[in-house]
This record gives structure tokens, C-alpha cells and sequence, in this order.
């Protein structure tokens, strides 16, 4: 970037945000340069500009800044990154700055961080599956490659320990295919971060990870940044370098609180709960970077963290990203309590794109019919629990008994499984067999009688 003219015309500061005047030629998103009397060097972002002045946002903090003494120079360019295949494997912060002190990386090309805007007409439908390893995700709300689908998640539940899973285990069905994974990891702890760096090491996982991580005290106007250059890379290493990209955003809940945070500063009129009104289409931008390219063999799919403010699924965040996203994977604090890892709650759950990456030629014939089969059975075991709370356990049916025995087992070993077991689908599947085969034949209404004469089994009940 080229830095020409300074202007010693800071009008103001507040918050993150610093008021230049008597600026004239500033465009919007370009990168600003500012020097503080320490001859410390600090960027910027232009937010807003007319023909008198423009609105920054500073990446850092904005406290040592002496509005008489600080000098600012404009790039005449929007925020660009070096991106490079070499970025896999390395650990960055939040503003794409390696901080693994391993070797340089010689980067190949730049990119904007805002993007371009996919065709429409250049998209395709996905059409192929992610294998997680967690049979509730690949069973019942399959990952579909190039699809966007959030966990929500609340405070203390497992989210970290799940997302550390997937990233681990997640792969493509066919071995031959490049596959990859970017992790950002947006306002995060120390020790999240310390975390989730040592579980890609011990398994090796973090040899096809690029990892971003913008901890909880860095300036939280950088948040803005992390998810945006997360989603650079993952384009560069899709559309570029033909490979299979999923995306890890943890956790869009502190990028939304700084999103918020940056529209106090510039005095906007709030909109529901204090959060810009333009917090749909700001979201937007960023769940919508994910898709298939017609005519090419690569897709970048996301999979991001919404922890849920008071476990309130209408809360503006959840609220907005599942309007946009394509389902949900909902975590559920009952399940948590029960110890039941991980606690994914089927019931409130859904993947919107699971049709169209699964079936034959994909996954099992089967594997549409035994996920209706284990939902309708699993609401109806909590229809039977709920009524037997209210007349005992003895006044029900011997149907209603069977399906609360069910309910049981489907937690304790369909939902439930250990932190580090992979199963593949075809696992996952046989065992919704197993599960489901303790019903008479009659009650299996959901899946067709020639897949019913070919895999149903039954199996006693241990009392």
C-alpha cells in the first residue's frame, strides 16, 4: 500500500472510531495509516465519508491517541491479505499476521477481504455430503458440501469440544479429493485457543487447517476483520487450488456484540435490542460467502458457532443467521445435564440441503427412511415421557413403553458418543437399525417395505 499525503486534521475520537477533517477524497473501506507520537504505527478503516470529513475505525486501541500530535495518511486501497496453499498448517491472529513463529510464508496472490459477490447463475446445487463422524450430524442433519449451517449453541455447553471434534474427523466420502479446513476463532479465551491449537497438533488435523484466532482481549473492533479474512483464504484455496473448504466460525455471537458495539459508536439509531438494523444484511455478507462454482471440483461450506444469549433461540442472532442459514444444529442443555456428548437435540434440529447429499450414490439407499424413522421416534418417546411424568410410568400403553425405552436408548447410544469416536455413515446407519428393530414391524411407517425386508432386524430389550 502507498501512503502519501498525512493529515494532521483529527477532529475527535470515540470509542473505536476517530473523526478526520477537512477530508475530501476518502472512499469507503479504504485502509488508513495512523502514526502516533511515538512514531507507533496503527491501521484504520474508513466507515463513512463526505466532501468535509471521514469516520475511521481503528484497529487497535484508540486510548494513546493525542488528537494534536497523530498524523493519518490514506492507502487509496481497501484491506488486502497475501494469501497462499502454504497458509495451511500455520497459525494466525485476527488480522491474518502469523503468530507460530515458524517460517515466512511466501504468499502468491492478494485478495480484497470483502469478497466478490458469487453469480447466481455461476452457482451450483450442492450435492455431496461432509462425514463429521457424529452420527446425530451425518444421520439425521447431514452436512451438505457448500452449505452454511450454524450450531446453537449457550454458555457452557460443549460448542468448543464439538467444532475441535469435527475439524478433526470431518472429510469427503472420496479419498482422492483435496479437502481442507479454516478455523477462525472470533473472541475467544486463552485458553480456548490454547485448546483447540493442541487438539490439531495431537491429531495432525492441523496439517490442512489455516487458524485465525482473535482472542477475547484483542480490540474487539478487529472482530470485524477475523471472519472476513477466514473466508479470503477459504475462496483462494477453493476456487483456486480446487479443494473442498470448511469453514469454522467460532463464535458469531462476539462478532454481532462488535458489530453492535461499532454502531454506539457512530450514534445509529438502534434497532431490536440495541443491534444495528443493518445487522441481517451484515451477517448476510458473510454466510453467504459459501457455495459451489458450476464446472468446478471445489466448495467451501460452513459450519459456524452461535451461542445463544440467555439459551433465547429469538434472539436477534440466532434469529437473523437462521433466517439466512439452511437449518441448524441445536444443542440442548437438558441432553448437556444428562451428560449425553454431544448434546445435539434432533428434535430441534434440521439440515434444509440434507436431501440433496444423501441417498444412492452418496450415502445408503436407506438413509432418508432411517432418519424419519429415528426422529418420529424419538418425538414420540418424548410424547410418552411427558406423559407418563403426569399419570406414572405403569399407566402406559405397552406401545408408549416401548418407545420410552426407546427414547433411552437412542440417547444413551445413538446421540451419545465418545469424544473421539469417528464413526463413519455406514455405521451410523446400522446402528438406527438396531435402534429402530426393537418396534414391531408395523410401527415403522416411515420407510419403504423393500428397505424394511432388507436390513430390519430385531433385537431383544435388556432389562
Amino acid at each position: 500500500m502507498k501512503f502519501n499525503i498525512e493529515y494532521n486534521t483529527i477532529k475527535s475520537v470515540a470509542g473505536p472510531l476517530i473523526i478526520i477533517d477537512k477530508i475530501n477524497n476518502a472512499r469507503y473501506n479504504e485502509i488508513v495509516k495512523i502514526k502516533l507520537p511515538n512514531n507507533e504505527i496503527m491501521l484504520g478503516q474508513v466507515l463513512e465519508t463526505t466532501d468535509k470529513f471521514a469516520i475511521v475505525q481503528v484497529f487497535g486501541q484508540t486510548s494513546g491517541i493525542n488528537i494534536n500530535q497523530t498524523s493519518v495518511s490514506f492507502s487509496g486501497e481497501t484491506f488486502n491479505i497475501g494469501v497462499s496453499e502454504d497458509m495451511l498448517g500455520r497459525v494466525f491472529n485476527g488480522q491474518a499476521k502469523p503468530i507460530d513463529l515458524n517460517a515466512d510464508i511466501v504468499y502468491e496472490q492478494k485478495y480484497d477481504i470483502n469478497g466478490l459477490a458469487m453469480n447466481p447463475i455461476a452457482r451450483a446445487m450442492p450435492n455431496d455430503f461432509i462425514q463429521t463422524g457424529i452420527s446425530t450430524i451425518d444421520g439425521l442433519m447431514t452436512l451438505v458440501r457448500g452449505q452454511k449451517l450454524p450450531i446453537f449453541s449457550g454458555s457452557g455447553l460443549p460448542h468448543n469440544q464439538l467444532t475441535a471434534q469435527i475439524i478433526k474427523q470431518a472429510k469427503t466420502k472420496k479419498t482422492n479429493e483435496n479437502f481442507a479446513v479454516v478455523f477462525a476463532g472470533i473472541g475467544i479465551t486463552h485458553d480456548d485457543a490454547t485448546y483447540f491449537i493442541n487438539e490439531f497438533k495431537k491429531t495432525g488435523a492441523i496439517n490442512r487447517t489455516a487458524s485465525f484466532i482473535n482472542l477475547a482481549d484483542d480490540p474487539s473492533i478487529e472482530r470485524i476483520l477475523t471472519p472476513r479474512i477466514a473466508l479470503t483464504v477459504a475462496e483462494f484455496l477453493a476456487f483456486e487450488k480446487n479443494m473442498h473448504v470448511l469453514v469454522i466460525l467460532n463464535d458469531m455471537t462476539n462478532y454481532a456484540e462488535s458489530l453492535r458495539e461499532l454502531s454506539s459508536a457512530k450514534n445509529e439509531v438502534p434497532g431490536r435490542r440495541g443491534y444495528p438494523g443493518y445487522m441481517y444484511t451484515d451477517l448476510a455478507s458473510i454466510y453467504e460467502r459459501a457455495g459451489i462454482v458450476r464446472n468446478k471440483n471445489a466448495s467451501i461450506t460452513q459450519l459456524n458457532v452461535v451461542t445463544m444469549p440467555g439459551d433465547d433461540v429469538t434472539h436477534p442472532i440466532p434469529d437473523l443467521t437462521g433466517y439466512i442459514t439452511e437449518g441448524q444444529i441445536f444443542l440442548s442443555r437438558d441432553l448437556a445435564n444428562k451428560a449425553i456428548y454431544p448434546p445435539v437435540n434432533p428434535l430441534g434440529s434440521l439440515s434444509r440441503l440434507m436431501n440433496q447429499g444423501i441417498g444412492v450414490g452418496k450415502t445408503r439407499e436407506d438413509h432418508r427412511g432411517i432418519a424419519d424413522q429415528l426422529y418420529s421416534a424419538y418425538a414420540k418417546a418424548q410424547e410418552a415421557k411427558n406423559l407418563s411424568s403426569i399419570v406414572g410410568a405403569d399407566a402406559l400403553s405397552d406401545i408408549d413403553k416401548l418407545y420410552l425405552k426407546f427414547g433411552e436408548m437412542f440417547e444413551s447410544r445413538f446421540i451419545n458418543q465418545p469424544v473421539n469416536e469417528n464413526r463413519d455413515i455406514e455405521m451410523t446407519l446400522d446402528l438406527g437399525w438396531e435402534l429402530i428393530s426393537v418396534f414391531p414391524e408395523q410401527e415403522l411407517s416411515r420407510i419403504k417395505t423393500d428397505l424394511i425386508n432388507k436390513y430390519y432386524k430385531k433385537q431383544a430389550i435388556n432389562e
